[in-house]
């Protein structure tokens, strides 16, 4: 485990650089993606990085950690408009290689679904992800089992709060998520994650 304290601003370049170069060793690799606002620094650094001609991500396989219960792809505060709005839409990634847990219709059949998928291109080679402000890596809870894979998780009521900056009035914040577990995320071959704060000065 590596520990670095940096800006935003360095923070969100090194962290580009890193998947940049993951792409360009690994031109078929599979990247692992999360939402929210902490992340966002580095999507925009990763279509600055097309934009300039540095990286290609066509043939490049991403799997996120997770989606709202209920949302469809095309609702604005869904995490495939998200993905797609900020990042896929903007880069040469071929849209079908992007994979989102499904979060309507059979949401069991769903959670079996995207562990195959996980199995089927061979496991994600780099993860990204935030830390919510209780602690929680993608929609698992303080307390999620760390052998738990892909599964429906309720989101706690500090995590809605906080994701009401979002949708304006908690109430439309949905309740539950479909969320890679604790173990699905550990089986990738590299996590980054990113977390925020400021440090005291020693006295």
């Amino acid at each position: 485990m590596k520990i670095k304290i940096m800006t935003k601003e360095e923070m969100y370049q090194e962290i580009a650089m890193i998947f940049v170069n993951t792409i360009k060793t690994q031109p078929h690799c599979v990247l692992g993606f999360a939402t929210g606002a902490s992340v966002m620094g580095v999507y925009e650094e990763l279509v600055k990085k097309y934009k300039q001609g540095i990286v290609s991500f066509k043939d490049v396989i991403t799997i996120n950690v997770d989606e709202y219960v209920g949302l469809e792809p095309t609702h604005d505060q869904s995490y495939r408009y998200f993905m797609n709005e900020r990042l896929f839409n903007q880069i040469d990634i071929k849209i079908e290689n992007t994979y989102l847990p499904l979060s309507t219709g059979d949401l069991n059949k769903n959670c079996k679904d995207h562990e195959d998928i996980i199995r089927s291109v061979g496991g994600i080679d780099l993860e990204l992800l935030g830390i919510g402000t209780n602690g929680h890596l993608a929609f698992d809870e303080p307390g999620t089992p760390l052998d738990s894979l892909t599964h429906i998780a309720r989101i706690d009521d500090r995590t809605r709060m906080d994701n009401t900056r979002f949708f304006k009035d908690i109430e439309k914040v949905p309740t539950h998520a479909i969320t890679m577990g604790l173990g699905s995320i550990a089986q990738a071959r590299h996590i980054i994650l990113l977390a925020f704060g400021s440090i005291r000065p020693k006295r």
